[in-house]
């Protein structure tokens, strides 16, 4: 649950820094960037911490896809409650496949990631060995 909660306030603050300047479209490009970037330096203090935690409960694949969802579902809020703009069908026919996307790859029950430091997991390993 810590892994969603930080991924959750992770995407929050991307989403700041890479669309919040769209109502301030005559602010200086520079001025933008700059700002969108000190946004986003708390987006990886959460970020990388999640990802820590969640790695081994979850795979890398799966914590890539649920972290897309999340990215999508506050990205969806965002431009409602922001930018005042409403999804259309064909957006919320897509969000639906994501979600089936996560369904599939979180109900997936091969062997999790080792918690070792560096042993890869045994999906990793048999390639290797071929």
């Amino acid at each position: 649950m810590r892994t969603v909660i930080l991924l959750l306030l992770s995407n929050t603050f991307m989403t700041v820094a890479w669309y919040g300047h769209l109502k301030h479209r005559d602010a200086p490009i520079v001025l933008t960037v700059l700002v969108s970037w000190l946004i986003a330096l708390p987006e990886y203090a959460l970020q990388v911490p999640a990802n820590r935690l969640g790695y081994g409960q979850f795979t890398a694949a799966q914590l890539k896809i649920i972290q897309e969802i999340i990215s999508i579902s506050v990205f969806v809020v965002f431009s409602m409650l922001y930018l005042g703009e409403m999804p259309s069908w064909r957006s919320g026919l897509a969000f639906l496949l994501i979600v089936g996307a996560v369904a599939l790859v979180v109900a997936d029950k091969s062997p999790r990631p080792s918690m070792g430091a560096d042993a890869p997991s045994p999906t990793v390993a048999q390639g290797r060995a071929r």
